[in-house]
């Protein structure tokens, strides 16, 4: 249906963004520092990959695998 459509693009395209965020955090002087230190990223910065990522690949597959109009 043209609805599954519609909130697949919605979910890859917030996930593009939240990967973006993402990204912008990660590159932040505070992060790179805590990251320098402890090893990994903070939390915010983390959320931020897992639910971009997850939201991305939710409106890949809704994209790709979803049920189609003609069927």
């Amino acid at each position: 249906m043209m609805n599954n459509r519609i909130l697949a693009i919605v979910l890859l395209v917030i996930g593009l963004i939240l990967l973006f965020f993402a990204y912008q955090s990660s590159q932040s002087l505070g992060d790179q520092v805590t990251e320098a230190v402890t090893g990994r990223f903070t939390d915010s910065t983390t959320w931020f990959l897992i639910l971009g990522a997850a939201s991305a690949v939710a409106g890949i597959g809704l994209l790709l695998f979803g049920k189609s109009a003609s069927k």
